[in-house]
């Protein structure tokens, strides 16, 4: 009993000093994107091609590094609550999605948002068994490369119960192809000629997670960056609608026994309630029922939330557990943000080129 009562105490105190630790790296994390911003700035770079999710990932991979090799790693284990920082960032992150803009100014985007995430969705997903992925790590890839990266990734990992490691390996791929992505998408459209509506819709129908396609048409200029903004929230939109559609997918068909009655309160248990979160605070927002210093008093605080979920991502990362996964889920999803690349172009062409929608 001493020994379980001394070990709950071990824990709660690994949890105050973790979550301290955390924090402070958080504020470490917005004052190096601060300044790598204003270095690029300085030399005429309008926004910071590090966006500070790469910032924390590679700064908790170092601090992974030396708490592993001084041993002290577990120390703050208890702290390390990645899904956590995740949903609260996602459900202040829906004061950011106007669905109001969405419906009166993105009749393109929409559109966009339901051929490209249709399209890119059933294709990993077609790839992905083929290649024989398992079921929950096939769900929240599809989600990830076809919504919106992490933020759809963690919905789809509650909807159908995937593992930590899962959506740690998906939040790691989804980072190393954004980046670049999000560097070299306006260089292309630039080269090519690509008009900035098209530019924006490219990126937007494209690029994985919304600060990287904000930053991308930041670097192209305000129309690309408009387009692009409005085309990313109408894939956000759909997330709720992705989560749902998993949920009864597994309980009806991948996780039914034999001679089972599916029921509504199996599909609700399961389904990510957070989600439900983003939605209100996105309709709150969308009809005005926060102040400017409310909405901007959200932003922050969801950047800070993904921040310290970023980082912790970092320091839980397993190169060694990652390696035992295999090749197949890195071949699905890199081929996946080639169909999505693809594909993208010729919908935003034909939609807001051709269409001039």
């Amino acid at each position: 009993m001493i020994g379980a009562a001394e070990s709950a105490r071990c824990r709660r105190a690994g949890l105050i000093v973790g979550l301290v630790f955390i924090a402070a790296m958080a504020i470490l994390i917005s004052e190096l994107d601060g300044g790598i911003a204003a270095w690029f700035k300085g030399r005429g770079v309008a926004k910071n091609p590090l966006e500070y999710p790469l910032i924390a990932v590679a700064l908790g991979l170092l601090v992974n590094g030396i708490l592993r090799a001084t041993r002290t790693h577990r120390l703050i284990e208890p702290a390390i609550r990645t899904e956590l920082f995740l949903k609260i960032g996602l459900v202040l992150m829906g004061a950011r999605l106007d669905i109001t803009q969405v419906v009166t100014q993105g009749a393109g985007g929409l559109i966009q948002a339901v051929i490209m995430v249709t399209s890119v969705f059933f294709f990993t997903w077609w790839l992905a068994t083929k290649l024989k992925v398992a079921e929950t790590l096939k769900a929240v890839m599809a989600c990830a490369v076809s919504i919106c990266g992490v933020s759809a990734a963690i919905a789809a990992a509650g909807a159908v119960l995937a593992k930590k490691k899962e959506i740690t390996y998906v939040t790691a791929l989804v980072i190393i192809t954004a980046i670049p992505l999000m560097v070299l998408m306006p260089w292309i459209a630039q080269a090519f000629g690509l008009p900035a509506d098209v530019a924006g819709a490219w990126f937007g129908g494209n690029i994985d997670t919304t600060a990287a396609v904000v930053g991308a048409g930041t670097i192209h200029g305000e129309e690309a960056q408009a387009v692009a903004t409005v085309v990313k929230m109408a894939q956000n939109a759909l997330i709720g609608l992705a989560a749902f559609l998993l949920a009864t997918y597994f309980v009806v068909k991948v996780e039914r026994k034999p001679n089972e009655r599916p029921s509504a309160s199996m599909i609700w248990h399961r389904f990510p309630k957070f989600v439900l979160g983003f939605v209100l605070v996105s309709v709150l927002a969308s009809f005005g029922l926060f102040t400017k210093e409310m909405v901007s008093v959200m932003k922050a605080l969801s950047k800070w939330a993904f921040a310290m979920a970023f980082f912790s991502i970092g320091l839980e990362l397993s190169v060694k557990a990652l390696g035992k996964m295999g090749w197949r889920p890195i071949v699905v999803y890199l081929s996946a943000t080639v169909f999505n690349t693809v594909l993208a172009l010729a919908v935003a062409w034909g939609i807001f080129g051709a269409l001039g929608l």
